[in-house]
């Protein structure tokens, strides 16, 4: 869950880069769910992936729009949510994100 702040008069250039992040992903078969929510100059990507395997091939697939993204906005915070042995296959491969991870304890999965 990666939470961006867009550049000052940037925020219709990132929105459809949004467009362009969706329909990629729209095409990914484990990605579970994939949506941008914004508050002002703030954007928020919801995202779920059925494993850590299909959050690295997210990651793969939207590299060059990630980079574009980034050069007009800040990536504020980026939350990693999941059960532990899915986290671990993740804590290396996205340490240059600087993510904060969440261990998934108690919940439901269908």
């Amino acid at each position: 869950m990666p939470y961006f702040r867009v550049g000052p008069g940037k925020l219709k250039e990132f929105k459809g880069l949004c467009e362009q992040f969706v329909a990629k992903t729209k095409g990914e078969p484990k990605c579970l769910y994939y949506g941008f929510s914004f508050n002002g100059d703030e954007a928020h990507c919801r995202e779920g992936y059925f494993d850590a395997k299909a959050a690295l091939a997210h990651l793969d697939n939207v590299g060059q729009l990630l980079q574009e993204a980034l050069k007009i906005s800040e990536l504020t915070r980026l939350e990693i949510h999941g059960p532990e042995p899915e986290l671990t296959k993740l804590r290396e491969p996205l340490a240059g994100l600087n993510p904060q991870f969440f261990v998934l304890e108690c919940g439901f999965r269908r």
